[in-house]
């Protein structure tokens, strides 16, 4: 098994220029050049005794296509799989997530090096709801600011690897069937030759509205929340399927040359009258384009180990409306629908080589451009707001310069990377324009202690810009309310990270600490009329353990924990609670598994989350019960070409949450002010049988 190897030095100095209690770091000296190597070592241990491949800073997730077969949903699957993961429930699909304590822009989620952004205001169409779980090779897991390749890293990354074309012909063929009348199809075709290899992968998943432990679905969970609502489904919708999806994948790798390739994928999804009951509308469909060209030119000479240009070109349109509810009125005479496209692309240069000395360098050139723009369409009653602009065509041009170099010391393994970003956001409207500029640097490192243990930390600082919704978006009320920010300034993340990783014998754990010093922190503010967004000094603080235990060789243990607590250094113009919003609590995930036979297992885990007793309550979140549910699977491999999975998930049928309320979001309110809490999913039973060749 191989293991990264990473240490953090400190690039940080003059600790009286300590303010607001957020580390300021200076500039990384010139002695970058000759700092750091994360090298990739092989462990000469026994196999009992050799430490399972992981990211020290973060956790990498493998075979998600292979075994995340519930549905296409992402999210879910990263909540189940780790522990600092949490889950934002929107719908039965498209679902958002929280990492250590970070949400939307805080966290950066990428695709094969490329990155896509959900047109949706209100996060109906997170990133990860534009690839699904079928797709997928792997997904890691990175915590902290230790990521200079990519614009806006602020606190940590989700990097998505989707599957790749093999040489020869192979082939998978899936059928998925679930409760409440889940079914999904799928179909993956690759191969080639050498030189030349292609892939295409379809997929079509359709699903009814899911029930909680009460037996309540969609509909009846709005009208059990208040039956006076508008909010609620009229009759004749109220047994709407919960959604529709279909994908299509294709790929084509060539061998220009022994030592150059060229990579080329495109990724289409197409997700039609997707109910967000929670929310006040549901979306009438959520497209997506997303084109990927990758150029590698391997051995160019001494000062090229390895060259590569990227370009990637995403695309999503996403209408919202009312036309189910019952506040459209009879015949649609107030149906109100909310238009927005984004659009994403961007490019990268990236040359790697060696000094004599075995330091191994990267230097590149990043650039992309945002898009967003939105408006309104009213019928009837609502005519007065059809045409009314949104988010008025904001362009975010981001270009920047980063490097990093990576050097082992014996028992030391270095990397230091460092950034500079220069950033301008232009709307086409009368609101003002904004420009940024901001240096990321950090320093992240292990230190080999003895035979299977390893001390690793890092230091490292990040900014990420306010986005299109936060600085501009207006409202149709009040002739025109403006909800944004234009004054907002960009965030930054100073963050210290320690942990330690030990391999002793059947034992492997990896505890982690970190403390983020997020400096002009962007928050909601529920007490203002006008620009509800603020910027507030915060501390987000917390831990993390990782681990596993070996009984015999078949059979064993993983589990993990994660807690997080944040804080804003003072509390919000109007308001009085100092608490920041969206901080998960202690969760923890514990997993018995069987290996019974060759390519077979047996898995059963216990995924729960103590109540959530510290929440933002100015801003509309509130307490929440504690929750645990009991997870059954089988995967059996019935041939040597025919695979089964059989599962059970919340197996006691429990009611409960995993969501809070943060008024971030529109979602439905009473009229006494309360907001609408979203259950999950009661017992859910799921079949696949995939034949592969």
């Amino acid at each position: 098994m191989h293991y990264i190897l990473k240490f953090n030095l400190s690039l940080l100095r003059d600790w009286e220029t300590m303010k607001k209690r957020q580390i300021l770091p200076l500039i990384v000296c010139s002695s970058l050049s000759v700092v750091a190597v994360a090298a990739e070592q092989k462990d000469q241990q026994d196999d009992s005794d050799e430490m399972p491949e992981m990211v020290v800073e973060g956790t990498r997730i493998d075979d998600i296509a292979g075994k995340e077969v519930k549905s296409a949903d992402l999210a879910e699957a990263l909540a189940k799989k780790a522990a600092s993961v949490s889950m934002v429930r929107r719908s039965g699909i498209s679902n958002d997530i929280i990492l250590r304590g970070q949400k939307k822009d805080n966290i950066n989620i990428l695709i094969d090096g490329g990155k896509i952004y959900g047109a949706c205001p209100n996060r109906m169409d997170p990133p990860t709801s534009h690839i699904l779980t079928n797709n997928i090779e792997s997904v890691e897991i990175t915590e902290g600011p230790y990521d200079v390749e990519n614009f806006g890293t602020l606190s940590g990354a989700v990097k998505i690897t989707t599957r790749e074309p093999e040489e020869g012909m192979h082939g998978e063929v899936s059928l998925n069937l679930g409760s409440w009348n889940y079914l999904k199809g799928a179909a993956t075709l690759s191969g080639g030759t050498d030189r030349v290899r292609a892939m295409a992968s379809i997929s079509r998943e359709t699903s009814e509205q899911y029930e909680d432990g009460d037996g309540n679905d969609f509909a009846e969970q709005i009208e059990n929340y208040d039956p006076a609502t508008k909010s609620r489904y009229q009759d004749k919708y109220r047994d709407l399927d919960a959604y529709e999806k279909s994908t299509f994948m294709g790929k084509l790798y060539v061998d220009v040359t022994n030592n150059q390739e060229l990579k080329l994928s495109y990724t289409a999804n197409r997700s039609d009258d997707v109910l967000y009951p929670s929310s006040p509308m549901d979306a009438m469909y959520d497209d997506s384009d997303i084109f990927d060209a990758e150029y590698v030119i391997s051995d160019l000479g001494d000062w090229s180990r390895e060259l590569s240009i990227h370009y990637y070109n995403s695309k999503v349109e996403h209408p919202m409306s009312n036309r189910y509810r019952l506040s459209s009125g009879p015949g649609s005479m107030n149906e109100k629908t909310h238009r927005l496209k984004t659009h994403m692309q961007g490019a990268k240069i990236k040359n790697s080589w060696d000094l004599s000395d075995g330091t191994a360098m990267t230097l590149g050139l990043d650039f992309s451009r945002r898009n967003w723009d939105g408006a309104f369409e009213g019928k009837g009653m609502a005519s007065m707001i059809d045409g009314f602009v949104s988010i008025d065509d904001v362009d975010t041009d981001n270009a920047a310069i980063f490097l990093e170099a990576e050097k082992n010391f014996g028992n030391l393994d270095l990397k230091l990377g460092a950034r500079y970003d220069d950033t301008s956001i232009e709307p086409a409207g009368m609101q003002p324009s904004n420009d940024y500029t901001a240096f990321s640097a950090y320093a992240f490192g292990t230190y080999g202690l003895q035979e299977g243990m390893k001390l690793f930390g890092g230091l490292g600082r990040s900014a990420r810009v306010p986005d299109a919704r936060e600085l501009y978006i207006r409202m149709p009320m009040m002739g025109g309310m403006l909800i944004g920010n234009p004054d907002l300034d960009q965030v930054t993340n100073t963050e210290i990270d320690l942990g330690l990783e030990m391999n002793a014998g059947s034992l492997y754990l990896k505890p982690k600490l970190f403390y983020s010093w997020l400096g002009d922190f962007i928050v909601y503010n529920d007490s203002k009329m006008m620009r509800r967004f603020d910027n507030v000094d915060s501390t987000i603080y917390g831990f993390s353990l990782d681990g596993s235990y070996n009984f015999t060789d078949q059979l064993y243990l993983d589990f993990g924990l994660a807690y997080q607590r944040g804080e804003k250094d003072e509390a919000q113009p109007g308001q009085t609670d100092k608490d920041l919003p969206e901080i998960p609590p202690l969760k923890g995930t514990l997993a018995l598994n069987w290996e019974y036979m060759e390519n077979s297992l047996a898995r059963a885990e216990v995924v729960g989350a103590d109540s959530w007793t510290r929440y933002d309550a100015d801003n509309g979140e509130q307490e929440l019960d504690s929750w645990a549910v009991l997870n059954l699977k089988v995967e059996h491999a019935l041939t040597s070409h025919i695979d089964l999975v059989l599962g059970v998930d919340n197996v006691f049928d429990e009611t409960y949450a995993v969501s809070n309320t943060y008024k971030d979001l529109t979602l439905v309110e009473s009229g006494g002010g309360d907001v609408i809490l979203m259950n999950e999913p009661g017992r859910y039973f799921y079949l696949n049988a995939a034949y592969k060749f």
